[in-house]
């Protein structure tokens, strides 16, 4: 691929950002479009679990391998499955030299892939409005204050809400029935032992029918809380989610009966809750190809957060650099990667749906262990979920 191709990606996610510092590892210039105005202005979510033949293998192949595992947490493989009751139910320990899922903030291993990139590549606080494909395979960046620029790639990796997406397919997220409500804890081990003694070294999950309470473990002694539930999404009618007392009360009404130490995770979060329904894109999820566009990650193909999501994003965008520096023009790159991408995207996706449908049951049945002839031991369904934007 020519020096002189013009590469754009929207989104500095981690699917993004891995493509872009393989595109650049192989001197293809590229340009970055991030709508948040600098790199700390948000929190980046919580805990990613990075899998051997998906994450690790993209990492591996970005040259970033061994940074991930200095900054990874092997202990937080550790998994709790609770009832109602707060009996365990299962507990699953990772052996001393086990590396095949490693747990990192999502917040780190982003910072990893910034720093490996040039000074410049990301554009900071450049909201991308649309995109529209132009004769000869190119296609035109449209940006909120109406000025436009044009490349002869542009690459959405712009999340659930792409604005990317719409050249390509008309599809829209959909929710799934499932609503996420996440809290936060501080220095556990100091302040909520209780909180500690569930969650151990990694994560737990407590669940009984369409109900469920995760926690898991994030570096330096924080740990996020995910109370979810199957409801409507407006499950939240007549409450100001700004009101933490209010929100408690509602979520502490939802899980009456449980042990009082499971309560605890609604009763005593520092700082108020944050409301996230759960959406989806179609499972069969495709396009026409169009010249210059294409998309990866969550743009392409969300999916419930059961890890798989960030894990597919960045073995995305390492297929589609290599294929960006492999093929003589950009409809072949984009031939070649496509028809990668898109039926591993299906198959990922249906396993999915099927994942939290046996996680989330549209039951209020109290039996909380999970299918053996579904699920064997070693391919139980990940109950961590991704952050979600």
């Amino acid at each position: 691929m020519s020096t002189t191709t013009r590469i754009a990606i929207v989104g500095a996610g981690l699917g993004g950002l891995i493509c872009a510092r393989v595109l650049q590892q192989h001197g293809v210039p590229v340009a970055v479009f991030e709508r948040e105005p600098a790199p700390n202005s948000r929190s980046q979510g919580g805990t990613l679990d990075i899998q051997e033949d998906t994450g690790q293998a993209a990492l591996r192949a970005s040259g970033l391998f061994d940074e991930f595992l200095a900054l990874s947490r092997p202990e937080g493989q550790e998994w709790r499955l609770y009832d109602r009751h707060a009996t365990l139910i299962r507990h699953d320990r990772a052996g001393e030299d086990d590396l095949s899922r490693p747990e990192i903030d999502r917040g780190q291993l982003r910072a990893l892939l910034l720093d490996s990139l040039a000074p410049g590549t990301v554009r900071w606080g450049q909201s991308v409005k649309a995109v529209t494909p132009l004769p000869r395979g190119t296609a035109r960046l449209h940006h909120h204050d109406r000025t436009g620029e044009d490349f002869d790639l542009v690459i959405g990796a712009d999340g659930a809400w792409s604005r990317v997406r719409p050249a390509l397919s008309d599809a829209q997220p959909t929710y799934t029935g499932v609503t996420l409500v996440e809290a936060h804890f501080d220095d556990v081990d100091h302040h909520h032992p209780g909180i500690a003694r569930l969650v151990g070294r990694g994560t737990m999950s407590a669940k009984a029918g369409r109900r469920s309470l995760v926690l898991q473990r994030n570096s330096n002694g924080h740990v996020r809380a995910y109370i979810n539930f199957r409801g409507p999404q407006d499950w939240h009618a007549g409450l100001d989610l700004t009101d933490t007392l209010a929100v408690r009360a509602r979520l502490l009404a939802q899980y009456q009966g449980w042990h009082e130490s499971l309560l605890d995770i609604l009763r005593h979060n520092e700082g108020g809750f944050i409301n996230r329904p759960m959406f989806v894109l179609p499972v069969h999820h495709a396009w026409q190809r169009v010249p210059g566009i294409t998309l990866l990650g969550d743009a392409a193909h969300l999916m419930p957060p059961v890890g798989v999501g960030a894990n597919l994003a960045l073995l995305d965008g390492v297929e589609l650099a290599r294929a960006v520096i492999d093929h003589p023009t950009i409809d072949r790159a984009l031939e070649a990667y496509e028809s990668v991408m898109l039926p591993r995207a299906t198959d990922n996706a249906r396993t999915a749906e099927q994942m939290l449908t046996t996680l989330m049951p549209d039951t209020d049945s109290d039996d909380a262990a999970f299918p053996d002839s579904l699920w064997p031991a070693d391919t139980l369904p990940d109950p961590r979920p991704a952050h979600t934007d």
